[in-house]
């Protein structure tokens, strides 16, 4: 049985310079970083990768033509919105012995993984707890976005509760953490600056069909808390949460969907985890603005439902179209024009392309 051990219950102090050195090596050495799994003691497979088709995007013409700029992605997403073949990494894990995690980021001699920005510029050097055998579930995305925190930590967290004490970074939590957390039966432990003897690792980025399971094990198992009776859709306000992506007319879009489709209108800044769930199960569509707000709807989205995301014209992101094409759902976007800091959707193109969808 794994153990944590609070270092001061020891009767000893332990300190680490494994960041020191790290700062060292890099910025006045210049000497490049090995990544972390290059430093594992023993490597397994647990999914193999996997060719499939992605189906083309919904969307009405001239969509694209108004894309200036795009994030995560290296290319314009004209290429990931005429669907074709694509490859999914495989998922795998890896056994590494003695690795210290240091204000937010991991090291293994002169291996490195960084998971939080260093909370103060000079890296520290305390360490507070020992772990006999940990595993690590939390990525240094979904310690940034909540929605990548849903979408990838949450169905990673299953393998890692398997192999060791399941464990995290101590990042500020969103205002829903602990609530999916509650739902999902997740008991993470929270740490800092502490010497693992032994640390399980996933490379667990792959949307292949073991993580498609996971994902769909923990979207039933939110929807056994509630009654998923199936209704219009779920628009989900973003308001000014997050990074900025403000669209100026949301909530008028929102009214505009509720009235003339029948809607339902979210928002989850104003709304506790039990409400969220409830108000998205059963939805034919879930519709909003790019960003992690629209987990919440995806989640428990079931197959052969839609999505369709509000894009921002400078900032088009593709991301949740891999999450639908994984779980045979349907991705169709509308893009927005530019209006000051901001921009605006058309209600009647947002009506047209979900009547593209499939029924």
């Amino acid at each position: 049985m794994s153990v944590i051990h609070p270092v001061a219950n020891r009767g000893h102090a332990r300190w680490s310079l494994a960041a020191i050195q790290h700062m060292l090596r890099t910025h006045l050495a210049n000497w490049p970083s090995r990544k972390l799994e290059s430093a594992a003691v023993k490597t397994w497979q647990i999914a193999r990768s996997e060719s499939t088709i992605s189906p083309p995007a919904y969307f009405l013409p001239n969509q694209l033509e108004r894309v200036t700029g795009w994030a995560f992605s290296t290319e314009h997403p004209r290429y990931a919105m005429a669907g074709g073949s694509i490859v999914h990494g495989a998922t795998r894990g890896f056994l590494l012995k003695d690795v210290w995690l240091i204000d937010g980021a991991l090291y293994k001699d002169d291996a490195y993984s960084w998971l939080l920005p260093r909370s103060s510029p000079l890296p520290q050097i305390r360490v507070e707890y020992e772990v006999d055998h940990g595993a690590l579930f939390c990525t240094s995305m979904g310690n940034r976005y909540f929605g990548q925190w849903l979408m990838d930590d949450c169905v990673t967290y299953p393998m890692a509760s398997n192999e060791g004490v399941p464990v995290t970074t101590s990042q500020a939590l969103n205002i829903h953490t602990r609530g999916y957390e509650d739902w999902l039966g997740m008991k993470p432990l929270r740490l800092h600056n502490t010497f693992f003897r032994e640390l399980v690792i996933f490379d667990d980025i792959g949307q292949n069909h073991h993580k498609h399971k996971r994902f769909r094990a923990m979207s039933d198992q939110l929807l056994t808390h509630v009654e998923a009776n199936t209704h219009a859709g779920v628009f989900i306000l973003r308001g000014k949460t997050g990074e900025l992506r403000q669209l100026h007319n949301e909530i008028e879009l929102a009214e505009h969907l509720r009235d003339k489709r029948g809607f339902r209108i979210l928002d989850p800044a104003k709304t506790d985890v039990p409400t969220i769930v409830a108000t998205c199960a059963g939805a034919r569509a879930v519709v909003g603005v790019e960003g992690s707000g629209l987990m919440h709807g995806i989640v428990v989205l079931p197959q052969g439902r839609s999505l369709i995301t509000l894009q921002p014209p400078n900032r088009f992101v593709k991301v949740y179209k891999d999450l639908t094409d994984r779980d045979h759902q349907h991705f169709g976007f509308v893009v927005g024009i530019s209006e000051g800091k901001g921009f605006r959707i058309d209600p009647l193109e947002v009506e047209r392309t979900l009547d593209l969808l499939p029924d």
